[in-house]
């Protein structure tokens, strides 16, 4: 008896047929949040302070693995970064505003990766619930000059009550050198746009040129690092059942092979063979028919060989006069192994989709027998309505940009993120976007 890894879960092995699978509790990566008080920050060479995310600083990194280790979970956050992303950032330009403005948010927009920016700030959404944005000033300190995307799975806080608040910035999964910690102040979250003029007002500046901004989801009890809300999928049952019967499958699969050929040679096929070929030693005809045997379950098995046939020959039986084939293949019609849990497994996927927030409908999910309507109109709707769920997350992701409008004097630059709808056949195209007066400013 061995004891080996299966994905996160330990499998009892004895002759390599599984015996029996110890699966971790999933809800125990959130076994923190309700001490999040009691957990004492941690300290930095240079006399700073950071508080853990989790009680040994890994948990995003233990969240991570339980979504990418699930093929549905995983999906469903793709699908809700993309549906967050809808049309994507611009900046809105109506008419009748300055051209020289027009060229300074055209040159902005060219020189920072917006999609690239909007995208990764989505995806720290959807995953953790907020996200950091540093603003680099230009030279004179007088404009915001770019913008950048910190991974939020990478950013710590500094304790709150602290003179001064920073953002720090590392690879947590080892232990980082100081000198590669990153370090960024903090803006205040009520109102990052006063804090911001005030140090680029300040008469004594002292080389700083980079601000953080963190935006935040408002979620209960989360004094630091929110507790998303697709958590209970992992503290209730559903995320293990899932995990259960994919590895229920695995083992009757890798323990029970399905028969599907069973193939009838007679003995007057190896006579003929025998004697066209001159074989009289035994072993030597032992060796023919298991190497013949090797040839017709290859002949059977290979991608290259379907559509095609076996012409084996025959003889004539004595007793009954009929012709008789030489091999005759029978095909075992058989249903799937481990289709018993085909009713589970549709049910533990639309419970894993309701509670990452997508219909099982957008994301090519069976949705189960009792939900039957497939419609191309339906899921237009279904898509609509996905992405206009997205407005509070929009709103907020959109303030660094009313910010870098408001520090640039961009007054009349409106940051906007619009709908992607799906049209209908008589509009002639594929999708649109909603419609918005005003010029519209991409990056090139």
């Amino acid at each position: 008896m061995k004891t080996e890894i299966f994905s996160v879960d330990s499998i009892i092995t004895k002759q390599d047929q599984i015996l029996a699978a110890f699966v971790p509790a999933s809800g125990q990566i959130w076994k923190e949040e309700s001490a999040s008080q009691r957990i004492n920050p941690n300290k930095l060479k240079n006399g700073l302070k950071y508080m853990p995310w989790g009680a040994d600083n890994n948990m995003p990194y233990e969240i991570l693995d339980k979504i990418e280790s699930d093929e549905t979970i995983n999906t469903c956050q793709q699908h809700n970064i993309k549906n967050c992303y809808a049309a994507g950032l611009e900046y809105l330009i109506p008419a009748g505003t300055s051209p020289d403005i027009a060229n300074e948010v055209r040159k902005f927009c060219n020189r920072n990766d917006l999609s690239s920016y909007y995208l990764g700030v989505c995806t720290d959404m959807k995953f953790w619930q907020f996200a950091v944005t540093v603003f680099t000033l230009s030279r004179g300190g007088n404009k915001i000059a770019s913008i950048s995307r910190k991974e939020a799975m990478y950013c710590r806080f500094s304790p709150q009550g602290e003179s001064r608040r920073y953002v720090f910035y590392a690879n947590w999964r080892d232990t980082p050198e100081p000198e590669k910690i990153h370090k960024y102040i903090l803006l205040d979250q009520d109102d990052p746009l006063g804090e911001l003029e005030e140090y680029m007002n300040a008469k004594n500046k002292k080389g700083i040129n980079q601000f953080a901004m963190v935006t935040r989801i408002p979620t209960p009890d989360s004094t630091y690092y929110p507790i998303p809300y697709y958590a209970s999928l992992f503290k209730g049952k559903w995320y293990d059942i899932k995990q259960l019967i994919a590895l229920a499958k695995y083992s009757k699969l890798k323990n029970s092979a399905p028969l599907k050929y069973i193939i009838t040679i007679s003995s007057h096929f190896w006579d003929e063979q025998f004697e066209l070929a001159g074989i009289t030693d035994e072993k030597e005809q032992a060796e023919f028919v298991r190497k013949t045997k090797d040839n017709i379950i290859d002949f059977l098995t290979g991608a290259e060989n379907a559509g095609r046939a076996i012409f084996s020959g025959s003889y004539i039986d004595p007793g009954t006069g009929k012709a008789i084939p030489h091999i005759q293949i029978t095909n075992l019609e058989q249903s799937k192994e481990g289709g018993d849990w085909e009713t589970d497994i549709q049910e533990a996927i639309n419970m894993v989709c309701f509670t990452m927030g997508v219909h099982s409908n957008l994301v090519g999910s069976v949705p189960g027998k009792s939900q039957s309507n497939n419609s191309g109109s339906d899921k237009r709707e279904l898509y609509t309505i996905a992405q206009l769920l997205n407005k509070p997350t929009h709103d907020l992701l959109l303030r660094p940009h009313r910010i870098i409008c408001a520090i640039n004097q961009w007054d009349s630059v409106e940051p906007k993120c619009q709908i992607m709808q799906l049209t209908t056949l008589d509009e002639h195209k594929d999708v649109k976007p909603t419609q918005d007066n005003g010029k519209q400013i991409k990056e090139e």
